[in-house]
């Protein structure tokens, strides 16, 4: 549990997966069950709530887990609470870098207003995500050179992996932004004053620009995966007609021997001659390249 008294408004941050944080917010400062609920949640989506008469603000918002998960990066949310001069921050271990964000920018700027810090940590948790959609963004390219030479089952689980992480990453941004549109359209908006507007308005900026970044890295990605399921499905094709080919000029010798195994009247040539076998064999020889040249002249009828 971290106290630091500003100018104008006085922080608190506390880990809410640490119960003896939880414990001090809800004896010490008071703070509703319900919202430490909320907290602690860590599949809660974002949302604001706001209560104009006893000017209170609840606003969930959604930072990125920079620690890969399951090979793939996740979400998780970051909860901050506005009583009076109050601002509560109950954040998470994975979120925790963000801490450290906010104690340098209250070290440089002591003169802050709430809102106006409160925003900038909106502003700053849209900025942590841009390194990481560029790092998907390279990696993609790189199983991408890798999959044009050979396409291997490691590296499409792989590029799995990355569409995975941009759907959380996508899906995070989106609700980030539409959190921002209700916050200005909500009455606290009218509250604010020229800087702190211009601080929400570069907040919602940056987030609508990650969303954008995110939602086109995304539908490169499937666009990408959607090219190598063809590719893949067509290999298919091409083997299971190999394969087909192959099974009809098997069985031409098989016909061929086949009469020998049956009660028929054959030739004296074929059965009684000491050279009957290599005849036998040169007659299915010939079906074969016979069979073999029709083959080939369906096949390419086929691509014409």
């Amino acid at each position: 549990m971290k106290e630091i008294s500003q100018e104008k408004f006085k922080l608190y941050m506390a880990n809410a997966d640490n119960s003896k944080d939880l414990v001090y917010l809800k004896h010490e400062l008071n703070i509703d069950s319900e919202i430490l609920t909320y907290a602690a949640d860590k599949n809660e989506l974002s949302h604001l709530e706001y209560d104009r008469d006893e000017k209170t603000l609840l606003l969930i918002y959604n930072v990125l887990d920079i620690s890969k998960q399951d090979y793939h990066y996740q979400t998780v949310p970051i909860t901050f609470f506005v009583y009076g001069n109050h601002l509560i921050t109950i954040y998470k271990d994975k979120s925790s870098y963000i801490v450290k964000q906010m104690e340098d920018l209250l070290e440089k700027n002591k003169s802050l207003s709430l809102y106006k810090f409160l925003f900038i940590v909106l502003y700053l948790i849209s900025k942590n995500y841009f390194p990481t959609v560029d790092s998907l963004n390279s990696e993609r390219n790189r199983l991408n050179n890798l999959l044009r030479e050979r396409t291997s089952k490691r590296e499409l689980l792989q590029l799995s992996d990355l569409e995975t992480g941009l759907v959380y990453i996508v899906s995070a941004s989106k609700q980030n932004v539409l959190l921002i549109e209700q916050l200005k359209s909500h009455l606290l908006y009218l509250d604010l004053n020229d800087l702190e507007e211009e601080q929400l308005d570069d907040a919602l900026i940056e987030a609508r620009q990650l969303m954008e970044m995110a939602q086109l890295s995304a539908q490169v990605l499937s666009q990408l995966e959607g090219t190598y399921n063809n590719v893949l499905n067509n290999e298919l094709n091409d083997t299971m007609k190999i394969l087909t080919l192959l099974s009809i000029l098997l069985t031409i010798p098989s016909i061929v021997t086949g009469f020998f195994g049956i009660n028929v009247p054959l030739p004296p040539l074929l059965t009684q001659h000491p050279l009957g076998w290599l005849m036998v064999i040169g007659i299915s020889v010939i079906l074969w390249f016979v069979m073999a040249f029709i083959l080939k002249v369906m096949m390419n009828y086929q691509r014409k």
